[in-house]
């Protein structure tokens, strides 16, 4: 690597379910441009959720057509992250075979239903240590089996967001360990368990798994990828991990025992672990994570719940999130009696527990309550569903929190006095891409960022002493009010 490519930006792509964004950063990790773009859902009846393949590389294009033009410099490499789960159908040529199958897709609740009155989960979670939920491969490809079988036939590879992306821009084929996690990787050995295709009655279908990619793979743009960027044919490209991990090495979990908490569309929590230990008798829910370091995995409880609950009840209330801070001003800690489980998703909820009928709820609520005591009702529940999977997931250590969520003061604060810990935001919003970035330096043998800085680089809230009581009580009666509820929802 010359001197001139070690000082040259890296574009890091993040391609969420509803935005794309880029950022190209500097040598020190500071963000140098940027651009982000829209992508569309496509939602329908029977909890169908899609997205148009050839959408996402359009907007993937145009945030890096437009980070590259407010550049001195040629980039030296793309680092591409983005959404996991969900089923990207293609042909050999890397073309789409039907609309990708987002991970909000519910049409395969009744087999995940089904498969957990079986045993059909708890026997894959024995061999992978991963639940499963409506919109992650398993179901989604048993559904196409039952629904559109000629789908299937015409299909070479069952994949994920980034390396649909990747392989239109490089012409490979590349599933980062981390994306094919979910549900047949056993993390140990980065190998799918054959056992649980079986399992699912997909042993057929083992032909579209693409086994994941050796940890510092690097590709290349080529032609055609290449013209649809703007960019140099033969450009380092990287994929993956995908967003969880991503955000994860972005927002410096370094240390076996800290986690992250991601305040986004979904809440995915995580913790560092230096052993994927899999015990075949635990709640089936999460996953291991492999993580491009040997020996390293993160242990996540992505739940469903999230900004998309606080948007239904902003919504809801005629309320917008710009409104956020002054309604839970305006609330006291406990909602005034309201209290909530904030289980909005059609696809019911994944972790820390798998439950496809969980549905949300406000208790509580009399003619004297205002919208802003069922904002923060909400806000509360989902606090209390992150401290629930942090939990589970073994947090020991520090703590970070990243996303839209934690950018209100006021809800980073209420999140800190529910987890009863301090609570490490960092500065820099587009941690995922940030996160890819420092994957891509460290594949290409480029110097890490100077971290000298490093504690200018993250806000630090803590939990105040005069609510702990408060919500050591109030969590309580959350875990006891979940447990009823999942006995009516089983029921």
């Amino acid at each position: 690597m010359t001197a001139a490519t070690a000082r040259a930006p890296y574009i890091g792509v993040d391609i969420g379910t509803s935005v794309t964004k880029a950022v190209a950063y500097g040598p020190d990790d500071t963000p140098l441009a940027a651009a982000s773009r829209a992508s569309r859902l496509d939602r329908g009846p029977g909890g169908r959720v899609e997205q148009d393949p050839e959408d996402v590389l359009r907007t993937a294009a145009e945030v890096v057509r437009e980070t590259v033009a407010a550049l001195d410099v040629p980039p030296a490499a793309l680092a591409l992250t983005g959404q996991g789960d969900g089923l990207w159908l293609r042909d050999e040529r890397g073309r789409p075979v039907r609309p990708a199958m987002s991970w909000m897709d519910g049409r395969a609740a009744g087999i995940v239903t089904g498969w957990l009155a079986d045993g059909t989960v708890q026997e894959v979670y024995a061999h992978t240590g991963s639940g499963m939920f409506p919109g992650c491969h398993a179901p989604l490809l048993a559904w196409l089996q039952r629904s559109e079988p000629d789908v299937l036939e015409r299909a070479a590879t069952a994949g994920y967001c980034v390396d649909t992306v990747a392989e239109r821009l490089t012409g490979q084929v590349c599933v980062d360990a981390s994306d094919a996690t979910l549900p047949f990787l056993d993390p140990v050995r980065r190998a799918y368990a054959p056992e649980a295709l079986a399992a699912c009655g997909l042993a057929d279908q083992a032909r579209l798994l693409k086994p994941p990619a050796p940890p510092g793979t690097v590709l290349a743009l080529d032609a055609a990828g290449a013209g649809l960027l703007g960019l140099p044919e033969g450009l380092p490209v990287t994929a993956g991990p995908y967003d969880l991990p991503a955000c994860a090495i972005g927002s410096g979990v370094s240390e076996v025992g800290d986690g992250l908490l991601i305040v986004g569309t979904t809440l995915a929590c995580q913790v560092l672990t230096d052993r994927a230990e899999i015990d075949p008798a635990a709640e089936p829910a999460g996953m291991w994570l492999c993580l491009p370091e040997e020996g390293r995995w993160l242990r996540a409880m992505p739940a469903m719940v999230g900004t998309a609950a606080l948007e239904w009840v902003l919504a809801l209330t005629g309320a917008g999130t710009g409104d956020l801070d002054s309604l839970l001003a305006a609330s006291p800690p406990g909602a005034r009696g309201v209290t909530a489980l904030p289980f909005l998703s059609d696809a019911g909820e994944r972790a820390p527990f798998v439950e496809p009928a969980a549905r949300g709820r406000l208790d509580g609520l009399t003619l004297d309550h205002t919208r802003a005591d069922a904002v923060r009702a909400v806000c509360e529940g989902i606090g209390y569903a992150g401290r629930h999977c942090l939990e589970t997931a073994g947090l020991s250590g520090a703590l970070a929190a990243c996303g839209g969520g934690v950018r209100s003061d006021t809800w980073a604060q209420l999140f800190a006095d529910v987890l009863g810990r301090p609570v490490r935001i960092p500065r820099e919003p587009e941690v995922g891409a940030l996160g890819a970035v420092m994957v891509a330096r460290r594949a290409l043998g480029a110097p890490p960022a100077d971290r000298s800085d490093d504690a200018g680089r993250f806000r630090v809230v803590h939990p105040r002493a005069e609510t702990r009581d408060f919500y050591e009580a109030g969590y309580a009666a959350y875990r006891a009010a979940l447990g009823a509820a999942r006995a009516e929802w089983s029921a």
